[in-house]
C-alpha cells in the first residue's frame, strides 16, 4: 500500500463453478486448465487500507486465495454477500486458521444471511464472531450500506455501497432483474463491480440468476457509474476475444487491482 488510498485486488473472478469446470472440454476450459488467462477462481476481492483489511465474500477457493497473495489467512474481517456456497464455502477453513492463530474473526452479513450460515456450521460462532449489518456498518472509514437484490432463479443476494472521501463504489456480483428501487443506492458511483456470468445467456429468463454483458450495458445506461468492472463470469466468456465493452467497461482479472480514490487507471499484475 502507498499509503494514500485504499486499493482492491480481485483474487477469484469466476462464477459458482470457476473456471475450468472439471467436465467440460469447451476451449475456454481446456485455456484455463493450462494456467490460461481464463483461469478463474470463485468471486472475492480485497480491500486494503492503511486503517486495515477485509474481504469481500469466501468462497471454496478462500485458501487457494490466501497462498497466491502470501497473506496466510491474517485477515480477520470478512463481509458475505449471501450464504450460497461460491461465496461461503472457505468459512469452515477460515474459522479453523483463526482457532490455530489463536484470532477471532469478525463476519459482517444481514442477519438472515448470518443465520443461514449458522445451520450450516453451527460450530463456526466458536471462532468467528456474526455480526449483523443490516442497519449498515463502518469498517475501516468505510460507510458501508447493504441492500437486498434480486438472484433470479436463486433467490437473493445483497449487494453493498461503499463510502469514503468523497468516493463511492458498489460490489455486485450476484444479481439480474433490479427494480428501480433496487438500483437507486448504484447511482452517482465511482466504480461498479457487477456480476455477469455470461456474454450473452441463452437461458430461459425464469431460469436465471444473473446478468450477462447485453443486459448489463442497460443497466450501466441507466445508473450512468464513472468506470465498471465485470466480475463472476463463466466459461462462457473468453477473455482472448474483443468484447465489444463500452469505454467505461473493464473486465476482472485475478490479481488486478484498483485505487479505491482518485480513480484514474486499473492496474494489472
Amino acid at each position: 500500500m502507498n499509503g494514500r488510498v485504499d486499493r482492491l485486488t480481485f483474487l477469484g473472478t469466476g462464477d459458482a463453478m470457476g473456471v475450468p469446470r472439471v467436465y467440460c472440454e469447451c476451449e475456454v476450459c481446456e485455456e484455463a486448465r493450462s494456467g490460461g488467462t481464463n483461469r478463474r477462481l470463485r468471486s472475492s476481492v480485497l480491500v486494503e487500507g492503511i486503517e486495515g483489511d477485509f474481504l469481500l465474500d469466501c468462497g471454496p477457493d478462500w485458501r487457494t486465495q490466501m497462498e497466491m497473495i502470501n497473506r496466510r489467512a491474517d485477515i480477520t474481517d470478512v463481509i458475505v454477500t449471501h450464504a450460497h456456497f461460491d461465496h461461503i464455502g472457505g468459512l469452515p477453513e477460515w474459522a479453523d486458521a483463526c482457532r490455530w492463530q489463536q484470532l477471532k474473526g469478525r463476519l459482517f452479513a444481514p442477519q438472515e444471511v448470518l443465520d443461514a450460515i449458522g445451520k450450516q456450521f453451527p460450530w463456526i460462532s466458536s471462532y468467528i464472531e456474526l455480526i449483523a449489518n443490516d442497519q449498515g456498518m463502518e469498517l475501516n472509514g468505510w460507510s458501508i450500506t447493504p441492500w437486498k437484490v434480486h438472484h433470479g432463479h436463486n433467490g437473493y443476494s445483497y449487494a453493498y455501497r461503499f463510502e469514503k472521501n468523497e468516493f463511492a463504489w458498489v460490489y455486485c456480483s450476484d444479481a439480474i432483474g433490479l427494480d428501480e428501487e433496487q438500483k437507486k443506492p448504484m447511482h452517482m458511483l465511482d466504480l461498479l463491480i457487477l456480476g455477469t456470468s455470461f456474454v450473452r445467456e441463452e437461458a430461459e429468463y425464469h431460469t436465471r440468476s444473473v446478468y450477462d454483458m447485453y443486459e448489463a450495458a442497460e443497466l450501466i445506461d441507466e445508473v450512468v457509474p464513472s468506470e465498471t468492472i465485470y466480475t463472476h463470469m463463466s466459461h462462457q466468456v473468453d477473455l482472448r476475444e474483443d468484447l465489444n465493452l463500452a469505454a467505461s467497461v473493464s473486465i476482472a482479472r485475478t490479481g488486478m487491482t484498483v485505487d479505491l480514490g482518485n480513480y484514474s487507471s486499473l492496474l494489472s499484475e
